[in-house]
């Protein structure tokens, strides 16, 4: 049996996985009012397991990426969904705070491992002009899993209560390893499935590229981090990845906050904006692949990539001087452009990792890129309790500048992005 378009069907499954790791992570927040009183709980509790959750998330970021080099990405994926899926029903039998934090540490550490996975997987199956279209399908999951958790868990909730939901939405993630299993059996040129001409498509792109010796080992950190380009991807990250989490994690507190808005009007006007974010994941991958049948992949990757910091750049301005607390709308509007922006740009930048590196080495750096955009916004979250007791605005401020300052750490320290192994052999 031949299947024609196998990476297809391969990244489908991961950005489906995307929506799941979203509906997890979301379940928690939206829960929390009923979970809190159950368990006893305040806020405090809360903000404490907020945090553990990201700093195991940080953790896992890097740890992940070197397991998805040791044992691929076909069981490296496994391993995450089974890891989270699992931490998640663990959560309908939590009894208090120690019991909860330590599944929501657990399901950090499960949670990270969907990102380098991506990245590598990418990198292995699809050729470098379709890589960026691959990664913002793959991003397209995590708006698309943010635009219908909400619904999703208030239905569950209003039918089941809070820990049967916990094992349902587990139980969906353990399901996804079947069909995973089932149709990515092994790499592209192993494959039992995969058409003579797609393979060809994909391991011609491959080979002259980044040629690999067999069973070529992968770099050590320090080896990856002596590249300054690796610094450029890691910083780029660090600058730019608060944005997304800014709105994400505080755009409901802010609403209500601004505007008086309930819970019922969050949930309905909100997914407008991850609308948004879904849209710039398809049309930055898709533009930039457009991009490179006339331009190298440096150029390709550049522009995209400029062109969504501009977007970013430029919504947040008018956030600062256009929102006023009588056009609710118009931030929800311009923050859809924000994060079409984040996600035009955030997909090329993260399959730079596997332009500068061959197949064993692509984790590794994109694992400790998440591990640092994730540092970063574990900053941003400790400062923006102090930042929004008086108001939003010195916030959206700093995020502006992050923007452009994540492009510029890819034009400073990565001269021209194409494969830097090659240049030390």
């Amino acid at each position: 049996m031949k299947v024609k378009g196998l990476r297809w069907y391969v990244i489908a499954l991961i950005c489906l996985a995307t929506v799941i790791n979203y509906i997890d992570r979301t379940a928690f927040g939206v829960m929390w009012p009923e979970m809190g009183k159950d368990l006893g709980m305040d806020e405090a509790d809360y903000a404490v397991m907020l945090n553990v959750f990201m700093i195991t998330y940080a953790l896992g970021k890097f740890l992940s990426g070197k397991l998805y080099d040791m044992i691929g990405t076909r069981m490296g994926f496994v391993v995450s969904i089974v890891v989270w899926s699992v931490a998640s029903v663990f959560h309908a039998f939590a009894r208090g705070l120690f019991s909860l934090t330590l599944f929501r540490a657990l399901l950090g550490l499960g949670e990270a491992g969907n990102w380098p996975g991506a990245v590598k997987s990418n990198g292995e199956w699809f050729p470098v002009k379709q890589r960026a279209i691959a990664q913002g399908i793959f991003n397209a999951g995590a708006s698309l899993g943010s635009v219908i958790a909400p619904v999703l868990i208030a239905y569950l909730y209003g039918h089941f209560g809070w820990r049967s939901t916990f094992i349902i939405i587990g139980a969906i993630g353990l399901l996804w390893v079947i069909p995973w299993l089932f149709i990515n059996k092994a790499k592209p040129e192993k494959h039992p499935w995969i058409t003579e001409e797609e393979q060809k498509l994909i391991l011609a792109d491959q080979i002259a590229l980044n040629p690999t010796k067999e069973n070529e080992k992968g770099l050590s950190v320090g080896k990856i981090l002596s590249y300054k380009e690796s610094w450029g991807v890691l910083m780029s990250r660090f600058f730019i990845e608060p944005i997304w989490w800014l709105f994400v994690g505080w755009m409901p507190l802010y609403l209500n906050s601004k505007f008086g808005f309930s819970i019922e009007e969050i949930g309905s006007t909100i997914w407008i904006s991850y609308l948004g974010g879904m849209a710039g994941s398809i049309i930055g991958g898709w533009y930039c692949g457009k991009l490179m049948e006339t331009k190298t992949v440096d150029a390709a990757r550049k522009i995209t990539i400029s062109i969504g910091g501009a977007l970013i750049f430029l919504g947040l301005l008018g956030i600062i001087f256009l929102v006023t607390e009588k056009n609710p709308m118009t931030f929800i509007y311009i923050v859809a452009v924000v994060l079409f922006g984040f996600q035009f740009a955030i997909g090329n930048i993260q399959t730079i990792s596997s332009d500068l590196f061959s197949g064993p080495s692509v984790g590794t750096l994109a694992g400790l890129a998440g591990t640092v955009a994730a540092v970063s916004v574990i900053i941003m979250n400790s400062l923006i309790p102090m930042i929004a007791s008086v108001s939003y605005t010195p916030a959206f401020i700093v995020i502006a500048v992050l923007a452009p300052l994540a492009v510029l750490s890819i034009f400073m320290l990565i001269k021209k992005i194409r494969p830097v192994e090659l240049e030390s052999l």
